[in-house]
């Protein structure tokens, strides 16, 4: 049931959000040239690598690790403004559309991280990773927590990271269809009221 009901959102959304996206895609291409998506491997299902799509936010030439600073250099202004409101994931519904993903669950860490799991923690990969979900919504503003602290790659690797594995892994065990439903709701409100602050 939670696979059609991705795929028919996803189908939906990429349909509906269509003049939204070429409208992105312009201006990427505008204000920033080069190349309009990001690619990058990320660990799937049962660890099956897959290639994770989303609108590029940062200049082709930088030098830096997997994670992202808010005010960086790196980040271009106009990847700034789509980083905010999440629209750079938006391409990520073709991940959901193709099985490589779902709507909710796990946020897709790099091999570097997940390679790391152990124990009762690998059960997380037993899931689709998840455009959203509550790791997600808890870090929503990640980007801001790590430009507080003095030593951001330490913070996420002894702390950010591995309270989004706990709470991934109560995740697993409480899912349910109607609480992910709720996790939508909240993303897609929590969005909205960014925009709206932002006014």
């Amino acid at each position: 049931m939670k696979r059609v009901f991705d795929f028919l959102v996803s189908l939906v959304g990429l349909v509906v959000l269509s003049p939204l996206l070429l409208v992105i895609i312009l201006l990427i291409k505008w204000k920033m040239g080069g190349p309009v998506f990001y690619r990058q491997l990320r660990t799937g299902r049962y660890g099956k690598g897959f290639t994770i799509c989303k609108f590029r936010s940062m200049r082709i030439d930088h030098d830096g690790t997997t994670t992202s600073v808010k005010g960086e250099s790196r980040i271009t202004p106009l990847g700034a403004r789509l980083r905010k409101y999440k629209l750079d994931e938006l391409p990520e519904l073709w991940n959901v559309l193709i099985g490589d993903m779902s709507l909710v669950g796990p946020r897709p860490d790099v091999p570097e991280f997940t390679d790391r799991l152990s124990g009762d923690e690998k059960l997380i990969l037993e899931l689709r990773p998840g455009i959203t979900g509550p790791a997600s919504l808890k870090y929503a503003d990640e980007e801001e927590i790590l430009a507080s602290v003095p030593d951001p790659q330490k913070y996420t690797n002894e702390v950010i990271w591995p309270d989004k594995v706990r709470i991934n892994l109560e995740y697993y065990r409480t899912r349910t269809f109607l609480g992910d439903f709720t996790f939508i709701l909240k993303t897609i409100f929590r969005n909205s009221n960014t925009e709206s602050s932002a006014r």
